[in-house]
């Protein structure tokens, strides 16, 4: 589905949150009720999450913070109402809709401040690495524009809204430090000089704020301050944290002591001819991964068999490749060994998103761009040639740079072999640990390691780490159904065990009941922004339309294994045509089939419950469309 086309409504969410009619020059006429807070406050979490479904769990946290009312769903309904209502007078109105156990509102990047501001920042960032400074300085500046003040400042009282406010206020603070690194790059300093101080002052523990102060500061002459924001910093991490600036901040204030101050050093920044280098903090040694999960369950063999191989010492490339259906926990198996890998790779260890949020494979330069961000650009060839028109040149910049280092990169939910291979070193120290659905047979060498489903014993210490030994010792056989319940599939049971966790006032045994009806399993396994549906529908997305077709016709066989002669009776196709239809769903990952050696003709194919659920829901969306999606 494209961007829906762009009505006279706009919608802020850079400051306090408001909405008002636009001309058709786009500038602002007449500001617009938002209604009563509770409506503003589910009005604003959708517009966090645009064009994505927002589960009904996190919109009633958002609403009630964990104390709901038992006419929560109904209030809700209504709310949504009176926004379709909002929205009608610009033939909108169809713009929101229940989906996918939630409600998701469409709107276009002209519609929505946020979406403007990462758009701009986006394009900042490629023109960047085209080198062209003086635009993308332009474009930081008009992203920084947008903004009015803190995101949804008059709204954070509710601790869902605060949390994305947070992250909407984070990435304000990285685009600033971007303009301020452009800015000097370009010999400006004044403007950093004057206007960085109050950040730095809100943020005195962001050591690339800090190297922009002192670069500004130094340029402008004012040592003595320049070397007072070095020693406010270390006095600071000192007295907190017991510890020192990074090595490459140090670095920095050992060259402006010895007035050399633009010295060149492992973060400098080169740029065209007649810019100015910027210092920034040597990421190369960071953790650049998601927070490792405190109740990571099972995968002992995956796990000793990745450390084993990305730890050791030989030569020659080192490629692993995690692969497995949606929701067996790839990532969290991934991020597990890479934030115990750390001695293994001094340089670093990151990981990137290799889809975008549509769930779409992004482009090499993208995610090249990326990466050289990511590493802090210390490979003045990567930033130099990040360019759409010479992948290959830039991706060979990258090997390069990689060869020479020891450096873990995890590149998380790859669609095929050629979102790989441009980024593998071909020699050196460094390692790619790669998840994907499919196996990608075409990629080597790797080894593979498959993350199939849990076993029930698996299933169960996960949910107990969550809900507590006592609550699932005192109701286990339940527990058992549950667990039954999502297929095994590791997702599911951690989203079982989050809502279980903050719902203390439902038994297992109900929740196991709501799980065994198939009309209805998907939107209870929702837990706050944890949603397995999504996940389905991302895993759906990857198929091929006769592949789809299949499995829909699949899913209304009845429940457990099957035969090749049972599936080619549903088809309506020869067994020779339906095995390598089969063969491609086990490819995706959507069929299983047992492990020990069979011939095809007298294996028992198996459909994983919840995908069953899916593809049935996907048959019941082709019937004739409903015009008016209710509340």
């Amino acid at each position: 589905m494209g961007e829906p086309p762009c009505t006279g409504l706009r919608f802020s969410v850079l400051g306090p949150l408001s909405a008002h009619t636009a001309d058709a020059a786009g500038g602002h006429v007449l500001p617009l009720a938002l209604g009563p807070l509770k409506q503003r406050l589910l009005l604003a979490m959708l517009l966090c999450r645009p064009r994505t479904p927002v589960p009904l769990d996190l919109l009633t946290d958002t609403l009630w913070d964990g104390d709901p009312p038992r006419t929560a769903r109904k209030n809700i309904q209504v709310y949504v109402s009176a926004l379709r209502r909002l929205l009608d007078p610009f033939g909108a109105a169809d713009r929101l809709v229940h989906q996918a156990g939630g409600y998701l509102l469409r709107v276009d990047d002209e519609e929505l401040d946020a979406l403007r501001f990462q758009r701009l920042v986006r394009a900042a960032r490629e023109t960047t690495y085209q080198n062209d400074l003086v635009q993308a300085s332009g474009m930081l500046r008009e992203a920084l524009g947008l903004w009015r003040g803190p995101a949804l400042h008059d709204l954070r009282s509710s601790p869902a809204l605060r949390c994305e406010a947070d992250r909407l206020d984070g990435r304000r603070l990285q685009a600033y430090e971007s303009w301020a690194e452009t800015e000097l790059r370009l010999g400006n300093s004044h403007e950093v000089a004057e206007t960085i101080g109050e950040l730095v002052e809100e943020h005195p523990e962001r050591e690339r704020l800090r190297a922009a102060q002192m670069n500004a500061l130094f340029d402008q002459g004012r040592q003595t301050e320049t070397l007072a924001a070095y020693e406010g910093l270390r006095q600071l991490l000192a007295a907190e944290y017991g510890l020192q600036p990074s090595p490459a901040l140090q670095t920095l204030y050992r060259s402006m002591l010895s007035g050399g101050g633009g010295a060149g050093g492992v973060f400098g920044q080169a740029g065209r001819a007649g810019t100015r280098p910027v210092h920034r903090p040597d990421r190369r040694s960071a953790t650049l991964l998601p927070p490792d999960l405190p109740d990571f369950t099972g995968r002992r063999e995956q796990l000793g068999t990745l450390l084993a191989l990305l730890a050791r010492d030989d030569a020659g490339p080192r490629l692993a490749v995690v692969t497995g259906p949606a929701g067996t926990g790839k990532t969290a198996l991934a991020v597990h060994a890479a934030h115990r890998l750390a001695d293994a790779f001094p340089d670093g260890r990151v990981l990137i998103r290799m889809r975008d949020t549509a769930g779409r494979a992004r482009p090499t330069v993208s995610v090249l761009a990326e990466l050289a961000e990511l590493v802090g650009s210390p490979a003045p060839s990567i930033a130099r040639t990040v360019s759409a028109a010479e992948p290959d040149r830039t991706a060979a910049a990258w090997r390069g740079w990689l060869a020479g280092r020891k450096v873990l990169v995890v590149l998380d939910g790859c669609v095929d072999e050629s979102c790989v291979r441009p980024l593998v070193p071909d020699t050196g120290a460094s390692a790619v640990l790669v998840t994907a659905r499919t196996p990608l047979a075409g990629l080597t060498p790797a080894h593979r390691l498959e993350a199939t489903a849990f076993d029930t014993a698996e299933c169960l210490e996960l949910l107990g780490r969550i809900v507590g030994p006592a609550r699932l010792g005192a109701g286990r056989e339940a527990a058992a159904h549950i667990v039954t319940a999502t297929g095994m599939l590791p997702l599911a049971v951690r989203v079982c065990g989050l809502k279980l966790a903050v719902r203390r006032h439902l038994p297992l045994d109900e929740y196991a009941r709501r799980l065994a009806d198939s009309r209805t399993v998907l939107d209870e396994l929702v837990a706050g922004d944890m949603d397995v549906r999504p996940r389905l529908a991302s895993g759906w997305q990857d198929l091929s339309p006769a592949d789809r077709s299949a499995l829909r016709e699949l899913s209304d066989l009845p429940g457990g294994p099957f035969t090749l002669a049972q599936a080619a009776g549903r088809l309506g196709r020869g067994q020779h045509e339906v095995l390598r239809r089969l063969e491609s769903l086990m490819d995706c990952g959507v069929l299983l089939t047992p492990d020990t050696e069979i011939t095809a003709h007298a294996a028992r194919y198996e459909l994983p419950r919840l995908i069953r659920v899916f593809a049935r829901e996907q048959t019941a969306l082709q019937s004739p469309p409903v015009t008016q999606i209710p509340a």
